[in-house]
């Protein structure tokens, strides 16, 4: 599909396709080189008026067989026309969002919606395309610009007739956005995992069974596996879909005290991985020694051999004895871990909802009235930057909307 944009795109299109179809229906027609009157291929023609499009300006596609060779042609003869030039990356979402069709907000989704590999992304995405996040930050924006210009009218108009409790009021509103808040970076750290992944490391001594084990797991050979303890001195890691959620299952060297300098490293690196997994499988062999203590879920690996005496499942990489056992448990802490509402923040959500919340908390300690409206104002801000409303205009229509000053 190739699609067009901007003044020419209706020109271009009819040149090609001829007369502009009725909007929004895809009609069959012949399309030609309108200077040799070759046909190029047979294909769908749409057009898209302003600003009833994805980007708020005339549009118009055309839809072809995939040959590229067909593509090439048509994109040729497109080059040829005045007005018209290859988009750059992102462009079409670009006009769209400056067009006022998207916030930026949803473009993220978007690009996460392209990139997304799992259900649980894909749902994620769709939250933050569909508006959810928008929503959600313009709610707050919305709740905190009126409660600015009312404190600013209880400032600057304190002669006037207002109405009672109007600070306290105030002071209410902005206690439960900062609440909201506070709640919502919780559920963010949620949409990071189901974006980036649930890290699951695999912790051991070395011959514990943990390169196997992660081959089973992943059903291919991702790791050399060996009878020598110690294969593995790097960090390893495969990505896995359980239960429509992206697990990273890491594979590292074994941890134990060693004088080889490249062991020690990798050892250093495994001990990090450990730290940072949001779950670990702690690995004990019947001819290894036990895992370091450390909080995880216990797994006694080797079970063909007979399995090591202790709590938690018992596995075997060779015959595959309790692995669905493991792939459900480690779909349950996934579970366990997204469990809730949507929260698809992103690095810079975080950082505008941190900014944000801090000149809450200031506001509330304020020494003067002035000073707190200026936390106030500042908070406003950090959160238009998420999506992409920063409009001081806002105030104003608010505070002449709500009082009649100066009548």
């Amino acid at each position: 599909m190739l699609r067009l944009s901007g003044p020419v795109a209706g020109y271009a299109l009819a040149a090609l396709a001829g007369p502009l179809p009725a909007p929004r229906r895809a009609v069959l027609r012949a399309i030609r080189d309108p200077e040799s009157g070759e046909l190029l291929d047979r294909g769908l023609a749409v057009w898209f008026p302003g600003p009833a499009s994805f980007t708020g300006e005339d549009a118009g596609e055309l839809h072809l067989h995939g040959s590229p060779v067909v593509v090439d042609a048509v994109q040729a003869v497109l080059m040829r026309l005045d007005g018209l030039r290859p988009a750059e990356p992102g462009e079409f979402t670009r006009r769209a969002f400056e067009a006022g069709r998207m916030d930026l907000t949803a473009v993220e989704g978007l690009a996460e919606l392209i990139d997304a590999e799992t259900e649980g992304q894909r749902r994620q995405a769709l939250h933050a395309l569909g508006g959810g996040l928008a929503r959600q930050f313009d709610g707050w924006r919305e709740q905190l610009v009126q409660a600015l210009a009312h404190f600013e009218a209880a400032i600057d108009f304190s002669d006037e007739e207002l109405p009672e409790g109007l600070e306290a009021e105030v002071s209410q509103t902005v206690a439960a956005a900062h609440a909201e808040m506070a709640v919502a970076m919780v559920a963010g750290a949620r949409g990071e995992v189901v974006r980036d992944g649930f890290r699951v490391a695999l912790v051991g001594a070395p011959n514990a069974g943990k390169s196997s084990l992660m081959n089973a797991l992943a059903a291919r050979e991702v790791a050399i596996t060996a009878s020598a303890a110690g294969t593995t001195r790097d960090v390893l890691e495969v990505r896995l879909v359980m239960d429509g959620y992206l697990v990273r299952l890491i594979d590292m060297a074994g941890l134990h005290e060693s004088e080889d300098p490249v062991e020690r490293e990798g050892i250093r690196r495994a001990c990090e991985e450990a730290a940072a997994a949001d779950l670990r499988l702690l690995l004990t062999a019947p001819d290894a020694p036990p895992p370091p203590k450390m909080a995880g879920l216990a797994v006694r690996t080797k079970a063909d051999l007979g399995a090591a005496p202790g709590p938690g499942l018992v596995v075997s990489a060779r015959t595959g004895a309790g692995l669905e056992a493991l792939r459900t448990a480690i779909a349950d802490a996934v579970r366990a871990r997204v469990a809730g509402p949507p929260g698809a923040l992103r690095a810079r959500h975080v950082r505008a909802l941190s900014e944000s919340s801090a000149a809450l908390a200031r506001f509330a300690a304020a020494p003067q009235a002035d000073l707190a409206a200026e936390d106030l104002r500042l908070a406003v801000r950090a959160l238009g930057r998420v999506t992409g409303r920063v409009d001081v205009e806002d105030l104003l229509d608010a505070i002449f909307r709500e009082f009649c000053i100066g009548k």
